[in-house]
């Protein structure tokens, strides 16, 4: 028998390659096959309900990286609560009405004038399947459990029926109205647009000064003087009908250049500046309340402005006089309907000019601001035009610029509920306390939703019109129709007459002769997805309302987080969550924003290809999710470094636990060794760390936690002595049990621990342990223990490790001075002070095997002798020396006891022994 037969160099098959993108496949198969995901839940059947309700992604093809960190980062909260004593189901869901797919249809060559609506329809509703099977696949192939063969989606009967009630109730309440006033209209969409779906990007716009002529002054004003207006968008001037004055405010009346002008008293110098008068000349002063109802001429159309009071005028910019077109603008239009003034809007939906802005006909509203300029300049009102650069609101599907347009629209009245909106937000647990004040403000400064867009593929809006114009939105009529959607989805709106989608026998005074139309206009996709509380989480019997969480992007408090708290609150008086937590955008690894134009995106499927879902997933824990996070092949390959790390660590103890049995093998944590009983203290902490992380949805800490666990505890200290007892102690000995018994703690509760980020790779280290539950999803988190003695044991070992660490350093420093080579060839000798001894006393424990030195030997801390070799610490000095002797064969310590057993090999006492005990034909050779 040779002397390496004597060794417990045990084999295990856990392979050190993860091999995870053709592995997780199969994994995800036998999960399937399982039902895994519906065995979980029954298990917890009877636990307390924890419900993160998903904000459903836009069905538009394959999934980016930022649904992967979403989608993932849901799946871990999910998990975590699914394993620690709740049920947790989890329904995804899909949005999937609105511009974007009719869009994509024109793009592939569809020809939209050339079909009927329900057709158009139709075809919409394909492409949206086709979409979300893609997105589906691309979730399920990320790891994520979930309903996926029962989610919610938009585009559902069911879901369009109750969200028709939602309607309903709202218009029960009278929040839902119908109006004519300026709202965001996107000429490239040809379609209203709420608040939520406004972006902003820069543009060039002209800057310009223009001459009101006074018409009748009032006895205040002579007709040879002009108000100057400042605006930014000439093409609005056609619209003009008034001048706002702010009425607290001092004008004056100033002579320039050989003409008198009207601005506001505290403007005047700026003014005078800016448009470079010369000999300007003060003549009188008027209060803004006194001009109230003066009038002035049109600089090109023959109509009057109406001089008016407006308390939005501001004296930051411009002159202190506003133009006023309240076809164009919310502030405008509010004022003037003090007045009484009419709304024009001559601006069609395309944003070209209608026949209500004569010379303009036809004309796209930008380009007539260098025709309106050029009228200007001709009749002696334009004062001054350039250009300048500021930040624009976009369409943000288009990328294109919005007007406000006067249009008939519908809206949901936010005023009339305003303070309870509000009143909900403070209810809730917003985990980002910035959260709460950022959709706070929103509500506090949003004007009435429109909820009407003018597009063909969405939820109609259940409004009939009688014979005499008058809307028709009763309770009777709004739930005919969600049972008709309910039984043959929301197309039927758009095939069958008005008079059938109505009550038999329905009759409006309004009707004289039973004839009804219907609304064209769909609802705002906001309205769709904002709904799903009442679709979802009140209509499917294993949810529960208000839903515990809802997460999604930060981009999400002007969208879902919005829509669906203003819903919820009409009709519920509640807000759906109880809790938000929002998440940051994914950048490059430079902080740049992806764009495949640039070539910087990060493909979820093809990074699954290459290194595996579970290195998304730990990527994902990885990142601070509260800010913006940044994801690159290089931050994604140190992650792969890390789960390197904990997967070989984790390796390390399956493999040294091949022979152990824990039922008939395991120790009890009183009878273990004082160094075991400080991992098992360790590990404690760890397991109440890394749960506090999920409790707290901080999945960086977690992901630091076990890194620094599995590196530093395991890696670098426990499992580094661990070799001289595993591989040298006989098989049953105490000391090799204790350890193993410490190593099967760290390989169950880090198998659990890791399950919500790694399910894979968690699933494979489960196989190789004796547990009672065939598949680690359906085992329990583990439990944080109290230990009788832990607060002295982890007191005592952490100062321990102080002085490790000097060892440590001073071995290093005798391996750069060609002391030493490798830690088991030092002999060290240690100066202590009492303290130090007292300490390493009490420990009871081999502190030479524990420091991996040959030989240790502890002297006081005053009989160290004046040796330059000596380190110096604090309350210590160590030297750290060669070791003479001879190396034991079987150990590999270096020992001046060595007996030579043959030719060239030596076993050390403690070799020897267990040889003559165990392995005696190793020494009868």
């Amino acid at each position: 028998m040779e002397i390496k037969e004597t060794l417990n160099l045990l084999k295990t098959t856990f392979p050190m390659r993860a091999g995870l993108p053709n592995k997780e496949p199969e994994r995800q198969k036998e999960w399937a096959e399982a039902d895994l995901y519906n065995q979980r839940q029954e298990l917890n059947k009877d636990k307390p309900a924890f419900v993160l309700h998903d904000g459903p992604p836009y069905a538009n093809g394959n999934i980016h990286i930022g649904h992967a960190l979403n989608k993932i980062s849901k799946d871990i909260i999910v998990r975590y609560k699914s394993m620690s004593g709740f049920r947790a189901p989890y329904v995804p869901g899909w949005d999937t009405h609105g511009l974007p797919i009719e869009q994509a249809l024109t793009n592939t060559g569809v020809d939209r004038k050339s079909m009927s609506v329900v057709e158009f329809r139709k075809l919409c509703e394909e492409y949206a399947w086709e979409q979300i099977e893609k997105q589906r696949t691309d979730f399920k192939r990320l790891g994520v459990a979930g309903e996926w063969d029962n989610p919610y989606v938009t585009l559902n009967k069911e879901y369009e029926a109750e969200q028709i009630r939602v309607f309903g109730k709202m218009a029960e309440k009278d929040y839902i109205y119908r109006g004519l006033k300026p709202i965001y209209w996107s000429p490239s969409s040809e379609s209203a647009l709420a608040e939520a779906e406004i972006e902003y990007h820069d543009v060039r716009s002209a800057n310009i000064y223009v001459a009101f002529q006074v018409k009748d002054g009032k006895s205040l004003l002579d007709t040879d003087t002009s108000f100057v207006i400042w605006t930014t968008t000439p093409w609005t001037l056609p619209a003009n009908l008034a001048i706002a004055v702010k009425p607290d405010t001092t004008y004056t009346v100033l002579e320039a250049d050989g003409r008198k002008f009207v601005v506001a008293s505290e403007m005047a110098e700026d003014v005078a500046e800016t448009l470079e008068w010369e000999k300007v000349k003060r003549i009188k002063e008027i209060r803004g309340s006194d001009l109230e109802g003066v009038t002035a001429q049109h600089p090109f159309y023959d109509r009057e402005s109406l001089v008016i009071l407006g308390d939005h005028v501001t004296l930051e910019d411009g002159t202190g006089l506003v133009h006023t077109a309240p076809g164009h603008g919310e502030d405008d239009y509010i004022v003037c309907q003090k007045y009484q003034l009419p709304v024009i809007s001559p601006v069609d939906s395309k944003g070209c000019f209608t026949e209500e802005a004569p010379g303009l006909e036809g004309v796209f509203y930008d380009k007539a601001n260098k025709i309106i300029t050029g009228w200007l300049e001709e009749n002696g009102a334009l004062l001054k035009l350039d250009f300048f650069t500021h930040s624009y609101p976009h369409d943000w599907r288009t990328k294109k610029p919005v007007i406000f347009r006067a249009t008939p629209q519908w809206f949901a009245s936010i005023n009339n509920f305003r303070a309870d909106i509000l009143e909900a937000v403070e209810s809730v647990d917003w985990l980002q306390p910035w959260g709460m004040q950022r959709i706070y403000n929103m509500v506090r400064d949003r004007g009435d939703w429109v909820i009407s867009r003018q597009r063909a593929w969405g939820v109609p809006l259940p409004i009939f019109y009688a014979e005499n114009g008058d809307p028709v939105i009763t309770p009777e009529t709004t739930e005919h129709v969600a049972q008709l959607f309910e039984k043959h989805g929301s197309n039927i709106w758009f095939e069958k007459e008005a008079v059938d989608l109505l009550p038999k026998g329905f009759t409006h005074p309004g009707s004289p002769n039973g004839a009804f139309t219907k609304e064209t206009d769909i609802m705002d996709v906001w309205f769709d997805s904002g709904s799903s509380h009442h679709a979802v989480l009140r209509k499917r019997d294993n949810l529960t309302f208000p839903a515990d969480l809802y997460l999604e992007g930060s981009d999400q408090y002007r969208g879902w987080f919005n829509s669906s708290i203003t819903t919820s609150v009409a009709i519920n008086g509640v807000s759906p969550y109880k809790a938000v937590l929002s998440q940051g955008m994914v950048l490059d690894g430079n902080g740049k924003k992806m764009s495949k134009s640039v070539g910087n995106v990060i493909d979820p499927n093809k990074v699954i290809k290459q290194m595996g879902a579970d290195l998304i997933r730990l990527w994902v824990s990885s990142v601070d999710t509260q800010a913006d996070v940044r994801v690159s092949m290089d931050i994604l390959k140190q992650v792969s470094e890390v789960y390197r790390k904990i997967r070989n660590t984790i390796r390390f103890l399956i493999q040294n636990t091949e022979d152990f049995d824990f039922k008939a093998d395991g120790i009890a944590y009183d009878d273990l060794r004082p160094v075991d009983q400080y991992l098992m203290n360790r590990l404690n902490q760890t397991v109440k760390n890394v749960v506090d992380g999920y409790e707290r949805y901080d999945f960086s800490d977690i992901f630091k936690e076990i890194n620094h666990f599995c590196t530093l505890d395991v890696s670098n200290f426990y499992a580094n002595f661990a070799k001289d007892i595993l591989y040298i102690d006989a098989p049953n000995d105490y000391s090799r049990r204790a350890m193993q018994t410490v190593f099967y703690h760290i390989i169950r509760d880090l198998t659990k621990l890791l399950t919500p980020i790694l399910p894979h790779s968690a699933e494979e280290m489960w196989t190789y342990l004796q547990e009672e539950e065939a598949y680690v999803q359906l085992a329990e988190f583990p439990e944080v223990k109290t230990f009788s003695n832990q607060e002295e044991v982890l007191n005592k070992w952490t100062d321990f490790m102080k002085f490790r660490d000097k060892v440590l350093k001073a071995n290093e420093v005798a391996r750069e001075n060609k002391v030493i080579g490798k830690d088991f060839e030092a002999k060290t000798t240690v100066y202590a002070t009492n303290d130090i001894k007292q300490l390493l006393d009490s420990l009871n424990s081999d502190i030479r095997q524990i420091l991996i030195a040959s030989e240790l030997n502890i002297e006081d801390f005053e009989n160290k002798p004046e040796d330059d070799s000596i380190l110096d610490f604090e309350g210590v000095a160590i030297k750290v020396e060669r070791m003479p002797g001879q190396v034991c064969t079987r150990c590999r310590i270096t020992s001046e006891n060595c007996q030579e057993i043959s030719e060239g090999e030596y076993l050390c006492e403690r070799c020897y022994d267990i040889c003559k005990t165990h392995y005696p034909e190793v020494l009868n050779k």
